[in-house]
């Protein structure tokens, strides 16, 4: 999973609770930034933006996989930038490289990463950590080089990938679902401070999408959706000015239900769902 609720995923989908919008920025985008853009939904977004004519800029740690990417891409000057999306400094020289050929008009902020915690399994801690500074303080890292140019052009968009699993806190992946609530707050924080300026903030709520992050659940999956698919939808929403929106739009009802349940009802539901596996497992 990796999203949260209140929206809809596009004209393919009914309306969802929460929904909203702004007017499409006028101009198609032409330079496109993703983090995380080596494999799943952040090389299904590479894919599809490519495929609209933009210049995209490869963020991820696996060299390998991600020139792969780039070169399967259509069009010509797209970049690769091989890095940790944890090293700020090495994330700042790859916006000011990108830049440097032209402005982003799109940054997404696309890499996570995800594993079962413990709170009481002391060697647990530091895969807190990981997740935190993956899936939180990167995005904050991310997007930091690129503002001050869009407040100076008074045009782009930043999209932060949020996940389902921020609604509300699922057992044995408080990291996870912690990150991923951090990361709707922080987005819609952003929106506002940037209100006016010119500079739009999407937040996007996956659900469960078919990718190698999901494909380690050992649980049910449901609204389960290839990840194709929901690129095409990701762009679509983006492209509409959509300010959060969960896909599959099914997930959006889902996350709002889970939003009324008592808690006293949720935690006893909750805590007999099957846990996402952990980094750290005791000897067996």
């Amino acid at each position: 999973m990796a999203g949260d609720p209140i929206a809809s995923a596009g004209s393919d989908a009914p309306a969802a609770p929460g929904a909203s919008s702004r007017p499409v920025q006028a101009e198609a985008p032409g330079r496109v930034f993703i983090t995380g853009a080596s494999s799943g939904i952040g090389a299904a977004l590479a894919r599809r933006y490519a495929a609209r004519g933009a210049v995209v800029g490869l963020v991820g740690r696996r060299r390998e996989a991600l020139q792969a990417v780039a070169d399967a891409l259509p069009g010509q000057g797209h970049r690769v930038y091989a890095l940790d999306v944890r090293d700020r400094a090495a994330l700042r020289d790859a916006a000011r490289d990108f830049q440097a050929d032209g402005p982003a008009d799109r940054v997404i902020a696309c890499a996570g990463i995800s594993a079962g915690t413990l709170t009481d399994a002391p060697e647990d801690f530091e895969v807190f950590q990981a997740i935190f500074d993956t899936n939180v303080l990167a995005m904050v890292a991310t997007f930091e080089p690129f503002i001050a140019a869009m407040r100076a052009r008074r045009q782009g968009v930043l999209v932060g990938i949020g996940s389902v699993a921020g609604v509300r806190g699922l057992p044995g992946a408080g990291a996870y679902s912690a990150s991923k609530a951090a990361v709707r707050a922080y987005c819609e924080s952003l929106r506002v401070e940037l209100r006016g300026s010119g500079v739009q903030v999407v937040t996007l709520a996956p659900g469960f999408i078919a990718t190698p992050m999901t494909a380690r659940n050992p649980y049910r999956m449901p609204f389960l959706m290839p990840v194709d698919r929901f690129a095409r939808q990701a762009v679509r929403a983006i492209e509409s000015g959509d300010r959060y929106r969960v896909i599959p739009w099914p997930m959006a009802w889902v996350g709002r239900l889970l939003r009324l349940v008592p808690d006293a009802l949720y935690d006893a539901v909750a805590a007999g769902r099957k846990r996402k596996p952990r980094v750290h497992r005791d000897p067996e």
